[in-house]
């Protein structure tokens, strides 16, 4: 579509709603500083973006002047986008009161970063993605260093901002190129004119920057460096919500530009991004068992699970995609509860963060310590939870790409992930301790967490739900 037509604003109502809130979210902050008003604001305007999301789900197609796209696979992810937004703002209201640090700006910069996440997915044009990779990355600086007493907070603010700011100039460079030797940044033009571009050295250069500046948002090796540190000095509920939303965004960006534009199938530049997937399943994995801060080691975890969706990427198949979509889905539920089970028993000052302090949780409470079994068990990709298929899946597509040695290391490495992640449970179950929360939790917080749990076992049986939708999209 090139052209703009009144109905683009109904299709494109998810990211306008969010917008929306947030405006109007503010307005309220700054006239009477209610909190919880803005909480609930947030909330409400989240599951009104969500229903216009499942309602111009099957209009897939373009809009804005081509700018954007709509439907199917750019509600995709916004539903993720929406769902860890909610989940992260209802888990944040107790934790924050906790820490002494609830305001409202924190739900304000959530809903900016999550408008910056649909603009990302939504993205047919390459000034678009930077816009909402801005948007988004801004926010979450911000967020990051929200408990500015804190040190730790400031270094993971600070850290995050520089190495983003490098980021976001190859970012910048790379389009530059892209466009000087395509003539346009539009993906769809891009993706017509690719055979004559294949072999253009200028170009081969600005798909090598785009390379770099994505593979940091995804925080894969060589480009994670960020990540532990960021993750530990965040507030736990933004850990959670940058592991989850900002990653599914991020990859997001990867397959619209990396297999839906460029077709370097089999190629060099294929090749690379399968290296970089194995280092970073190999160091993501290693790393992570040496780590003593609940916090540190899932940061390190989620640099292994870049590795093993980017072997999608690398196979550039429909399997890969597919198996990536349904692997992000599954992979925002376990993280948002893993980090929610954290947030509860985590002490203001950084305090219960470590293997020990979990030491007995199964008698002081069993429930949280069943629900964070199951977090454990899917991340590590136990069956039959969710975790096995979302690897099962990326692992198949690599294979079919005639990447063996590919999905070997996979396999390898999630071996090894076996480990830590069972560590946590065995401290819970077969430790004596007397671990327990900082507080009891609301009963929204409970309600949340449970049915990510529920939604990870249902999946686990009967993957092919999501499955089966998202194959229509490819």
């Amino acid at each position: 579509m090139n052209s703009f037509e009144v109905k683009d604003l109904w299709l494109n109502s998810p990211f306008l709603f969010v917008t929306l809130t947030s405006l109007i979210a503010l307005i309220v902050e700054a006239a009477r500083k209610n909190t919880f008003a803005v909480y609930i604001i947030s909330l409400v305007g989240l599951l009104a973006a969500f229903g216009a999301t499942v309602l111009t789900f099957d209009n897939a197609t373009s809009s804005f002047y081509g700018m954007m796209q709509t439907g199917g696979y750019a509600n995709y992810f916004t539903a993720i986008f929406l769902v860890s937004a909610g989940f992260t703002i209802v888990l944040s209201r107790q934790y924050m009161e906790q820490q002494q640090a609830h305001r409202s700006e924190f739900y304000l910069l959530i809903l900016f970063a999550t408008a910056g996440m649909i603009l990302m997915a939504s993205a047919a044009d390459l000034v678009m993605i930077f816009l909402g990779i801005e948007l988004m990355s801004i926010s979450l600086y911000v967020l990051a260093g929200f408990m500015r007493t804190k040190i730790t907070a400031n270094e993971a603010a600070l850290k995050y901002f520089l190495l983003g700011a490098f980021a976001t100039g190859f970012l910048l460079y790379g389009i530059a190129l892209v466009y000087g030797t395509a003539g346009t940044t539009n993906l769809p033009a891009i993706a017509a004119k690719f055979d004559a571009l294949r072999n253009n050295t200028l170009f081969l250069i600005g798909v090598a920057m785009l390379l770099v500046a994505f593979s940091f948002k995804v925080a894969a090796v060589p480009f994670h460096m960020w990540a532990p540190d960021v993750y530990e000095g965040s507030p736990t509920t933004i850990t959670a919500f940058m592991s989850t939303g900002a990653k599914a965004a991020a990859f997001a960006v990867f397959i619209s530009v990396f297999v839906r534009t460029f077709d370097f199938s089999g190629g060099k530049v294929n090749e690379a991004i399968a290296y970089i997937s194995a280092a970073s399943m190999i160091l993501g994995n290693i790393v992570a068992i040496g780590q003593s801060n609940l916090k540190r080691m899932l940061a390190y975890s989620s640099i292994a699970h870049a590795g093993y969706m980017l072997a999608g990427v690398a196979a550039a198949n429909q399997e890969g995609q597919i198996g990536i979509l349904f692997y992000l889905a599954v992979y925002t539920l376990m993280n948002l509860g893993a980090f929610g089970v954290i947030s509860m028993v985590e002490r203001e000052g950084d305090k219960n963060l470590s293997f020990e302090d979990y030491a007995g949780l199964s008698t002081t409470r069993p429930f949280i310590a069943v629900l964070m079994a199951i977090f454990m068990f899917s991340l590590a990709g136990i069956p039959p939870f969710a975790g096995f298929f979302g690897k099962y899946y990326v692992f198949l597509a690599a294979i079919k790409a005639n990447m063996v040695w590919l999905a070997v290391i996979g396999v390898l490495t999630s071996v090894v992930s076996v480990y830590y992640y069972l560590r946590v449970v065995v401290y819970m179950y077969f430790r004596d301790g007397s671990a327990d929360l900082s507080s009891t939790p609301s009963f929204p917080v409970l309600a949340v967490m449970s049915l990510a749990a529920i939604i990870i076992l249902q999946l686990g049986i009967y993957p092919s739900f999501v499955v089966d939708l998202v194959r229509q999209f490819f």
